[in-house]
């Protein structure tokens, strides 16, 4: 009876030990099929797209310093206008009568200089003729440019705010915007100021035309960081000789930073533990799977910066298969 209440004991005993050891068995004979590629350092540019609004280069309000009656208005809002180009003309009537008396003035002046030259009359006299030409001269001038207005910068129209016949109030007769260039401002953190230079290249892109990248250059770098955001303000400036970019449109300003060595991989070759923050990748170690914990840096589309005291050049990354990896587990490298 003892005999056979032992015999017993052992059968169970065998029957719990079997699955664990096939389990066991099947552990170290699983291979998994991968396809891996090799590790290498290479140089990148940093790139990071900041989103900004175009602005025109160039914009002016059109208007004269003084109320009057507008006579004329020459172009019309999308008019393509040169520079010093005569936009308005304003009511001429004191301009016309206080040109006149400058042109009499002006023969009286030399008359007197004339005669100052060759000694035939008192100095006082030169004297307060020439203040009297030098003062209606600048009143004149002063006058016709705000009769006259002309455009400061080639450019085009972009608002009309009168008709002929108005009388001038103090809104801008017009607004005159350069389209050949245009600018945009952009906020940077702190961290790059050191790599950031007047005269860096930078790349342009919108959604309205997804198909091409214009070029820009940074023409001002603010020498201040800003206490609450801890960034600086950089202008930049945008060739648009084609006109095709618009004043308004949204924008994302590519910028290159210092070019790194740095390990880079396939985003999906990075894998997150479950539960946590750590991420890691698979390497293949002489045919088993090994896990490296890594810490990722800048992502550049579907790569990503990686960095680890673990990994190498030449380590053999797992890029597929790796979500069906654990640590040990024999592989199969099935590169095509």
């Amino acid at each position: 009876m003892k005999i056979s209440m032992l015999m017993l004991a052992v059968i169970a005993l065998l029957n719990a030990c079997t699955p664990k050891a096939e389990k066991k068995q099947e552990e170290e004979i699983r291979v998994e099929n991968i396809k891996t590629a090799v590790l290498e350092t290479q140089e990148i540019a940093r790139k990071i797209d900041f989103s900004t609004t175009l602005e025109p280069y160039n914009k002016v309000m059109v208007a004269p310093t003084m109320a009057g009656r507008i006579d004329k208005i020459h172009v019309e809002v999308g008019s393509k206008v040169q520079a010093n180009q005569l936009l308005v003309e304003m009511d001429k009537t004191t301009y016309l009568q206080t040109k006149v008396s400058f042109d009499n003035l002006a023969v009286d002046f030399q008359r007197i200089s004339t005669l100052y030259n060759s000694g035939n009359i008192a100095q006082q006299t030169y004297d307060q003729t020439k203040a009297q030409y030098e003062s209606l001269k600048t009143n004149v001038q002063n006058l016709e440019r705000n009769t006259f207005l002309r455009a400061p910068f080639s450019g085009v129209i972009a608002a009309k705010n009168y008709e002929n016949g108005e009388l001038y109030a103090g809104t801008p007769i017009l607004l005159l915007v350069d389209m050949a260039n245009l600018k945009a401002h952009i906020n940077i953190p702190e961290s790059y100021y050191p790599s950031i230079k007047e005269g860096m290249n930078v790349a342009i892109t919108s959604d309205v035309f997804t198909d091409k990248e214009f070029k820009g250059i940074i023409e001002i770098v603010s020498p201040v960081i800003d206490a609450t955001t801890h960034t600086f303000q950089v202008q930049i400036k945008i060739s648009n000789a084609g006109g095709v970019l618009r004043p308004g449109m949204f924008a994302r300003i590519g910028v290159d930073f210092d070019k790194i060595n740095a390990k880079v991989v396939p985003y999906q070759a990075v894998l997150k533990l479950q539960g946590s923050n750590e991420r890691y990748v698979y390497v293949n170690n002489n045919g088993v799977a090994k896990r490296v914990k890594v810490q990722m840096g800048k992502r550049y589309d579907d790569k990503i910066e990686i960095l680890s005291d673990e990994l190498k050049e030449g380590d053999q990354l797992v890029v597929v298969g790796q979500a069906r990896l654990v640590d040990g587990v024999k592989v199969n490298v099935v590169n095509e």
